[in-house]
């Protein structure tokens, strides 16, 4: 019975001609000239981690206020800055000075959007909070959580919208958290147009707040929920008093802050 080749002998033949093989490429890589020859790959660069944001979200805290107007978030962050020393910035209140500023490009804009309860173009919002956190930062400010480039803001009413969203934390720095402050819009009401008897505010009117009430359903809720999806948002009734929501509200910036350290 004839007998096929032995499998020893065959991977014998193999490895020789693998070898003769691998001989003959060598030669001709090394008689090639230099740009022609297989090089290694060189090894990666160990960059650092690119951010373009303005501030660093590690030493400065932005904690975003939300909720529907006349929930109570001016109160509460008046409060809140005398407990822990934030600087308050309104984005409400940087817009409705701008359009009275002298010279500015923006007011009528602004002024249109405010009258119909509708949302200011974000790139004028996002370019005017870092301006003031810019100058806060330079203030040289003593209280906890000032010191050695660090800093604290309450950012209230802001953002309006996803897009004004991402611009923030992409462009001016990461937000830690959302306070979320949440009541039913027949309490809201009552507060908006007993504030309208003092307050002077052209939108305090019955017109423009139903209009504030739809703008926020529709736009500022997807940014809440958008946050929430990322375990970033501490919701407080602030249906009680004025002093109930305090200490709830003191009692999750505590815990924000020593998170934070």
């Amino acid at each position: 019975m004839a007998r096929g080749p032995n499998p020893l002998i065959l991977l014998g033949l193999a490895s020789v001609s693998f070898i003769a093989f691998a001989t003959i490429v060598r030669k001709r890589e090394q008689s090639a000239p230099a740009s022609l020859r297989f090089q290694d790959p060189p090894p990666p660069e160990d960059k650092p981690q690119h951010t373009s944001a303005v501030f660093d979200h590690t030493k400065v805290t932005v904690l975003f206020v939300l909720g529907g107007p006349g929930a109570g978030k001016g109160t509460q962050c008046a409060n809140l800055v005398s407990d822990f020393g934030f600087c308050h910035l309104s984005a409400g209140d940087l817009l409705r000075a701008e359009q009275h500023r002298e010279g500015s490009q923006f007011g009528e804009l602004i002024q249109t959007c405010i009258k119909e309860g509708t949302i200011v173009p974000m790139e004028v919002t996002v370019k005017l909070l870092e301006n003031a956190m810019r100058a806060a930062l330079q203030e040289g400010r003593t209280r906890e959580g000032w010191a050695e480039g660090r800093g604290r803001f309450l950012i209230d009413g802001f953002p309006r919208k996803m897009d004004q969203a991402m611009k923030f934390d992409d462009d001016v720095c990461q937000a830690s958290m959302v306070l979320f402050f949440s009541t039913t819009e027949e309490v809201m009401l009552e507060r908006l147009l007993e504030r309208g008897k003092t307050s002077g505010r052209e939108d305090d009117n019955v017109e423009s707040i139903k209009k504030r009430f739809t703008t926020y359903k529709e736009t500022t809720m997807p940014v809440i929920k958008h946050y929430e999806a990322l375990g970033k948002v501490a919701e407080i009734d602030s249906s009680p008093s004025v002093e109930e929501v305090h200490l709830k509200a003191k009692a999750v910036v505590e815990k924000i802050l020593a998170d934070k350290k």
